[in-house]
């Protein structure tokens, strides 16, 4: 069936009993077609309900509004499109953009529907907190302040999603910069359970080692970790620790 042919059904059919999913699909139709107006018609005859707000919230942006734009996507939550706009803001202001990411988390926490999705956030959070104590002055309180509170955001990804190793060394990453060694290694070693060939996890406790003085067993690990994946940003740590002799902190990416 031609695609006009098909809307002028839809068209029918909205003329003569309007439901929602002809509501949505000629709205959605319109903004293909760059008729913004046309598609605000059709959404504002939506009941409340997320498809509605994640339409507003595109007629918004074809307005180029983009405020009333993130505060429907926040409402529907269409976490993709609040993550494009945190990833703008962190750009400039990372603290900005974990206000953001804090927000869609609120959020999403009071669906109940979406358990992964707010672990993916709280990870996110937790790599713009790091993101935000590298811009603070090294070894002050406010930096400390913002890795602790990366600490405790990545813990919360791991608690909701416990079998992620992602997070699992995430949260090992914190506790070390932290210098919390002896958590960061329980943590590594966790992750190593949940994915024996996770050279993320092997490589970690390479760097635990060398951190304690133990080269040899660094040494060890990173060969394994190597083995697994060469291309791993803890092996490549790990590498450049025992090359140049000394630890590399930094922000976890």
């Amino acid at each position: 069936m031609p695609s006009r042919l098909g809307w002028a059904v839809y068209d029918l059919l909205d003329r003569v009993a309007p439901a929602p999913y002809v509501e949505a699909t000629l709205a959605e139709a319109a903004l293909d077609e760059g008729d913004a107006a046309r598609a605000l018609v059709h959404a504002l005859r939506l009941p409340a309900s997320p498809t509605r707000d994640e339409i507003l919230g595109r007629i918004a942006l074809a307005r180029h509004e983009q405020q009333l734009a993130l505060e429907y996507f926040l409402a529907a939550p269409d976490a993709n499109a609040v993550q494009s706009a945190v990833l703008a803001r962190a750009a400039q202001n990372p603290a900005e953009g974990y206000a953001l990411e804090r927000l869609l988390e609120a959020r999403l926490a009071l669906s109940a529907t979406h358990p992964d999705a707010v672990a993916e956030t709280y990870w996110h959070m937790g790599i713009l907190a790091n993101q935000e104590a590298w811009r603070q002055v090294s070894g002050s309180a406010t930096q400390l302040a913002w890795l602790r509170r990366g600490l405790g955001d990545f813990e919360s990804a791991v608690r909701i999603s416990p079998l992620s190793e992602r997070y699992v060394i995430a949260a090992a990453n914190q506790e070390d910069l932290i210098g919390a060694r002896r958590r960061a290694e329980e943590l590594f070693l966790r992750a190593r359970e949940i994915d024996p060939e996770s050279a993320d996890a092997i490589a970690g406790l390479g760097v635990i080692a060398f951190e304690r003085g133990d080269r040899a067993k660094a040494q060890l690990y990173l060969q394994q970790g190597r083995a697994v994946d060469p291309r791993s940003l803890m092996v490549r740590a790990l590498e450049h620790d025992l090359q140049t002799g000394r630890v590399t902190k930094g922000p976890i990416q």
